[in-house]
């Protein structure tokens, strides 16, 4: 089937790899690049040069409202379109260009966390479940009829990363195989369920809050990993925490929330529950180390993150 795709960040990229080996690719939509760094150097997205990689046309309009961007996605007499973290509304007169339309890849059991940021949402709440849905585009945030779902047990050490990493792939499976199945017919079901939303997250939103529960704690810290990153202060200064551990409840350690302490070689700190292990952190302006390496050279006593 010949298809646009619509993509940006890496996690986009398995499916369009995945679609290339069975489908044609006419186009791909992307972000125009965007600064980087401290220097604010025009990047490319990953898409973008997957893409130019690979031969495939792309095209990088700051809106799809435009008669002449409209046009011009027309122009490569696609079937269909598939749309994963594009970033970008689909107006209506776009989404009657294609005869099978616009299918969205979706990290989230929809319509459980619509909108731009499911999987940090997914993990920060403690849901027990997750997984992707593949939608038909219509108006509105994420509202389109299911095409496929498929939901996944959600482990309460996994971070975002490697979440996401995980249901890119699946979800490429899955799409690939529904493009294939369009020209025969595909079911499509209106969406069922209790609706959320999932905003994207700011860096304020990633501070830590140590009068939370421990398991409260542990699941915002692997939400935000590895960005914006889950952060605290000490002293002042600014610290990312990478990864922890919750204590068991039969623990004889007790601390105050915030309050750090060190067992051997074992650096542990308070919340409103249990004590959590502190695994590895990023002091500012440093790389990630394990926590007992930053602990050796802290030499303060009776230390507190705020």
């Amino acid at each position: 089937m010949r298809i646009i795709f619509a993509g940006t960040p890496a996690p986009a990229i398995p499916a369009l790899s995945a679609l290339l080996e069975k489908h044609e690719v006419a186009a791909v939509l992307t972000r125009p690049p965007a600064p980087v760094g401290r220097k604010r150097r025009l990047e490319k997205s990953p898409i973008h040069s997957f893409a130019l990689e690979h031969g495939i046309p792309v095209l990088t309009p700051t809106s799809l409202k435009d008669e002449a961007i409209q046009s011009e996605i027309a122009s490569y007499g696609a079937e269909a379109a598939a749309v994963v973290a594009y970033g970008l509304i689909i107006p209506p007169e776009l989404l009657k260009v294609f005869n099978y339309g616009w299918f969205n890849l979706h990290f989230s059991l929809l319509p459980r966390w619509r909108g731009a940021a499911p999987v940090q949402a997914a993990i920060a709440a403690q849901d027990k479940m997750t997984g992707i849905s593949i939608f038909q585009i219509a108006a509105g945030l994420d509202t389109g009829k299911i095409a496929l779902q498929e939901a996944l047990p959600l482990d309460p050490d996994i971070n975002a990363g490697t979440l996401l990493e995980q249901l890119a792939n699946r979800g490429a499976r899955h799409l690939t195989e529904l493009f294939s199945a369009l020209p025969t017919g595909i079911d499509l079901r209106e969406q069922a369920g209790e609706i959320s939303y999932a905003p994207q997250f700011t860096t304020a939103d990633a501070r830590i809050d140590w009068q939370q529960p421990a398991s409260a704690i542990r699941a915002r810290i692997n939400a935000f990993n590895p960005r914006p990153g889950a952060w605290t202060t000490l002293d002042g200064g600014r610290l990312k925490i990478g990864k922890v551990e919750v204590v068991e409840e039969n623990s004889s350690i007790s601390l105050l929330p915030g309050q750090l302490q060190a067992i051997g070689k074992c650096i542990y700190v308070g919340s409103a529950s249990t004590p959590l292990r502190l695994r590895l952190l990023t002091p500012s302006g440093k790389k990630e180390m394990p926590a007992d390496a930053w602990w050796r050279g802290l030499r303060q006593e009776n230390p507190y993150f705020q």
